[in-house]
């Protein structure tokens, strides 16, 4: 991806998978994408407001119609058990989408996700690798790939 432009178009192409019980985890260095990313997905699902990292707050709710949208971010997390002791387990249901920047900062003791996507910095330009963890996941995937490849 050669800028931010683009990272906001995959962002907005993984939009088209986005399904109640679906948990998306996204990986990679500080000012990698993580939040550039979820934003362009938020845009095309029609949130207009402020779209920030809640990097103090953990969780940002976010309500689409009838689906309940959480994007989280744990990199402010000292420990692993901070997950357990949050309250933040009870977001994670079959009728909600949750998006975790920080995933590796909760460990195993996270849902694992349906996709995740690891972004690394490529020279001036970033990486997305993406990968499907669940039949969900292999869903969402191929309707990623028709959203890229009808845009």
């Amino acid at each position: 991806m050669p800028d931010a432009a683009a990272t906001t178009r995959l962002g907005a192409a993984l939009a088209a998978g986005v399904v109640p019980g679906r948990v998306l985890h996204l990986s990679g260095e500080l000012g990698s994408g993580k939040t550039t990313l979820v934003r362009g997905l938020l845009r095309a699902l029609g949130i207009r407001g402020a779209v920030k990292s809640p990097t103090y707050a953990w969780v940002e709710p976010y309500r689409i119609v009838s689906l309940d949208l959480y994007h989280f971010d744990f990199y402010r997390f000292d420990k692993k058990t901070e997950w357990l002791s949050s309250g933040l387990r009870e977001y994670f249901r079959l009728d909600a989408v949750c998006i975790v920047e920080w995933p590796e900062r909760a460990g195993s003791l996270l849902y694992p996700p349906d996709l995740a996507i690891q972004l690394s910095y490529q020279g001036e330009a970033r990486q997305a690798s993406i990968e499907a963890q669940s039949a969900e996941g292999e869903a969402w995937l191929a309707s990623l790939r028709a959203s890229l490849a009808s845009s």
